[in-house]
């Protein structure tokens, strides 16, 4: 009985450190930029989107364009989505803020044949 007791004292510890590091790495996409949001900003390992694309350059996500052309070895890390792409569309930005999010996700997971795709699969309720 002892035994048991500590191997299931054990296993419940192991357990609960595995789920706290494993979820350690998750970032929410700030919404901020977004008047009234109908689901909450989008939840993504960041480490792990790097490591399983091989990313060698931070600017194939947080990118930087000028002219119409992406700048090379610029990266907009420290910089808001919204900074750059407005709710809606105008002039100097046709691509929106809804719609640059979802197309550098959902375009690079259909591309690649993995990752979530509908809605529910990134916008998680915490």
């Amino acid at each position: 009985m002892k035994y048991l007791l500590a191997f299931l004292i054990g296993t419940l510890f192991l357990i609960t450190t595995l789920v706290a590091f494993s979820s350690q790495n998750l970032e929410r996409l700030e919404p901020s930029g977004f008047e009234n949001t109908r689901r909450p900003g989008a939840v993504f390992d960041h480490d792990l989107h790097n490591e399983n694309a091989q990313l060698d350059d931070c600017a194939t996500c947080h990118h930087l364009y000028e002219n119409g052309a992406i700048i090379d070895d610029e990266s907009s890390e420290d910089s808001s989505c919204s900074e750059c792409h407005l709710l809606s569309s105008n002039q100097d930005n046709k691509i929106t803020l809804q719609v640059a999010f979802h197309r550098q996700c959902k375009e690079c997971h259909y591309e690649e044949k993995k990752g979530p795709v509908f809605c529910g699969e990134c916008h998680i309720k915490e």
